[in-house]
């Protein structure tokens, strides 16, 4: 049988609507197959609010994968939300370098001080209180009430946006069919079991209705799926066409002194990257500007030798090019007025390592005291 005939044979199938049936399937194969996470409670126990608010907002945007050994030392180092809301921000900001999205943490932090002082250490049980919340937007709000304390709330992330567009083979193209696609996903919500139910859907989009080549021969769903029946599972969700990203340039200026400090320099609170650490730098714009203009900007009156090469990182909406200025300077060193001094402070290299420092900062010191 070609391909042809087999789509015309699945639209014949007669197909049932999606309803408490697949609520029963979904949930029977998760208790078969659910994935083991370490902010996850044992089936038949109640999760931890802290826990479940943790694991969520260190997972926007960011893998599993990545966020289980950053979760796990956060957990380790604060075990409770009172003991986050104490520590020291930029302490957090520290824990947190790495996992990008900044402004996460400083309202990871903030929400915890919030939960402490205004909410006697508990986090709220409704969508809509949490929602209120900082860093706490109607997904992750949705999560936590269901996950956490068991109310029928409907969160829909990524996975769970595309298993659900397949079930009910919506071809809208987002992000104009996310408001349809909510709606269909609550009209599956149970009054029972809604966090397992939500936490299900998430596996099965990860595991199972992947974005390219879906497992349907496996899917506990496939006989509820238009999308399968009708030969498209594969084209949902419809996505819009992304834009290439700009690029950006800028210079930054590695001062080593002579005693093994290098100096950096606080971000601004607001902004991208905000409260983080970084290698003082020129504005970053649209192409490069010269290089005499460049050095107004240096920290310190120094001979500046130009690294080798650039440092290439990717940001949400640009990429950013940076070159690298390097100097050896004294250790009674003077900064310049572009330095921003009330913002700067001298590191010694060892500590680099437990530094508030990005990503994109991190690759920048790496490559300037690289040998070249």
């Amino acid at each position: 049988m070609g391909d042809t005939a087999r789509t015309v044979a699945r639209k014949q199938l007669p197909l049932r609507p999606a309803g408490p049936d697949t609520v029963a399937a979904l949930l029977d194969w998760y208790d078969r197959e659910r994935r083991d996470l370490p902010w996850r409670a044992r089936r038949g126990r109640r999760a931890d609010a802290y826990k479940v608010w943790l694991s969520e907002i260190m997972l926007q945007q960011t893998t599993v994968k990545a966020v289980i050994p950053y979760y796990e030392r956060f957990l380790a180092r604060w075990p409770t939300v009172g003991a986050l809301a104490a520590a020291d921000l930029e302490e957090v900001l520290s824990a947190w370098a790495g996992l990008g999205y900044y402004s996460r943490a400083r309202n990871l932090h903030k929400c915890a001080q919030i939960v402490v002082s205004e909410h006697g250490g508990r986090f709220p049980r409704t969508e809509a209180e949490l929602g209120r919340l900082p860093g706490i937007g109607p997904y992750t709000a949705a999560a936590i009430a269901a996950i956490a304390f068991g109310e029928p709330a409907t969160p829909v992330d990524g996975n769970i946006e595309r298993v659900v567009a397949r079930l009910f083979a919506c071809q809208r193209p987002l992000p104009g069919a996310k408001r349809e696609i909510k709606r269909l996903a609550a009209t599956l919500t149970p009054a029972r079991r809604p966090g397992d139910f939500a936490q299900a859907m998430m596996d099965l989009g990860a595991a199972v209705c992947s974005p390219k080549r879906p497992s349907c021969l496996v899917c506990p769903l496939q006989q509820d799926c238009h999308a399968h029946a009708l030969g498209i599972a594969e084209q949902l969700p419809v996505k819009p066409v992304k834009p290439d990203r700009p690029v950006r340039y800028g210079f930054a200026f590695l001062a080593l002194s002579e005693d093994g400090q290098v100096l950096l320099r606080k971000r601004p609170e607001a902004g991208l990257l905000g409260g983080m650490l970084e290698v003082p730098s020129t504005e970053w714009g649209d192409d490069w500007m010269p290089v005499d203009q460049a050095l107004v900007a240096q920290p310190v009156r120094a001979d500046w030798w130009p690294v080798p090469g650039a440092v290439s990182h990717t940001f949400t909406h640009f990429r950013l090019e940076l070159q690298l200025f390097r100097a050896i300077v004294p250790t009674d060193v003077s900064l310049t007025f572009w330095a921003s001094p009330e913002r700067c402070r001298w590191v010694p290299r060892h500590d680099l390592q437990s530094a508030a420092l990005p990503s994109v900062m991190k690759k920048a010191i790496a490559h300037a005291l690289r040998e070249h």
